[in-house]
């Protein structure tokens, strides 16, 4: 069982074999802290102030319940699921990657695919941080109880005013595309680029871009002929804080992806406190509706933009919608409480099984 908000509840994330490094949240998750911000699967430990592990041995000892992640060739994450279980954990597993564009480049792979099934079989249960990946492991483990499989979205730290990386209104100015990736066909970042043209040159706001691709990446936008006077590129990775003051600054984030993602660019957006538009991931999903991609086209998008950077009160509307939805869905207390409530079938199971043996 749980306490009632999930305050007890640890869980240990493990990468088998990743680069991140062990990470603890016990004592907090302040901006610039740690090897790793408390954001993506990093976020599942911090919010519930667990930890985060390459180690399979490390996190056995932890005594927790574990989320393992599916990177590479599912090699290591299929020997630490036998090391975990043959210690008792409950373990339940997530690909690492799980826009739909990547869940299908991974497992087109005959091998990997095998390993992939025997995993899912194995485990007690999956974490899928988009609603797309948990329908594809119901299905991979279609004779399994569904109650074994959830959909909880990765968390921002949206109630800890550390982590509010707001603005004063009458500072904001210009739109920051959101995408950065001309190579992957679903993030349209080029169609994303051409609309914050059209607005630039409607509302005469500044666009920011992000390119860390060097040269080859920077002679596709010269040919997008942007007025230098209203484009900046940023061509520095900065620490996550300093990016988050900089995208802090713009009226909206503006991105076309339809990746269905978990949604860090929306997530982003939250804690700075100003407006996604665009985007099919599930974070854009749950906390913008009114100006996510979900089933709205270019032109509907670049209209939205456009009236969100004209008028200051629509908003000031859609941030404080976006912050309620943020509080009451994704932040940390409400993503440890679902975490809770969802590990606490098995534990559950398991309590049930020695009291029926104590009985007898």
């Amino acid at each position: 069982m749980t306490s009632q908000n999930g305050d007890d509840f640890r869980l240990t994330v493990l990468n088998p074999g990743g680069r991140d490094p062990e990470q603890r949240f016990h004592d907090g998750f302040a901006p610039g802290e740690g090897e790793h911000p408390p954001i993506n699967f990093h976020a599942y430990a911090a919010c519930t102030r667990g930890v985060f592990h390459y180690d399979t041995r490390r996190a056995i000892a932890e005594e927790t319940p574990v989320l393992l992640l599916l990177r590479g060739e599912f090699r290591a994450s299929e020997r630490a699921l036998a090391e975990l279980k043959k210690h008792e954990r409950k373990v339940v597993v997530s690909l690492k990657e799980t826009g739909l564009h990547q869940i299908a480049q991974q497992l087109c792979d005959r091998g990997k695919l095998s390993r992939f099934m025997r995993i899912l079989a194995q485990a007690d249960g999956c974490i899928a941080s988009t609603p797309e990946a948990a329908e594809i492991y119901q299905r991979a483990r279609w004779d399994h109880d569904p109650a074994t499989v959830a959909f909880i979205p990765t968390p921002y730290p949206v109630e800890d005013q550390q982590w509010n990386f707001s603005v004063p209104p009458d500072e904001l100015t210009g739109i920051f595309v959101g995408t950065r990736e001309w190579d992957v066909p679903s993030r349209n970042h080029f169609a994303a680029l051409l609309v914050a043209r059209q607005l630039s040159e409607a509302t005469e706001e500044p666009v920011t871009v992000v390119n860390l691709d060097g040269y080859k990446a920077r002679r596709l936008l010269w040919e997008l002929k942007f007025p230098k006077e209203k484009f900046r590129v940023i061509e520095v990775e900065k620490p996550y804080p300093d990016y988050l003051g900089m995208v802090a600054r713009h009226k909206i984030v503006l991105q076309l992806d339809r990746s269905h993602v978990p949604g860090q660019v929306a997530g982003d957006a939250i804690v700075c406190r100003t407006i996604c538009v665009g985007g099919d991931g599930a974070i854009e999903r749950i906390a913008f509706p009114k100006t996510s991609g979900e089933g709205r086209g270019i032109n509907e998008l670049a209209s939205i933009a456009l009236d969100l950077l004209r008028n200051a009160e629509s908003r000031a509307l859609i941030v404080a919608e976006s912050q309620q939805l943020a509080l009451e869905q994704l932040s940390f207390q409400a993503v440890r409480l679902q975490l809770a409530n969802f590990f606490a079938q098995f534990t559950s199971g398991k309590e049930t099984q020695e009291s029926s043996a104590r009985r007898e």
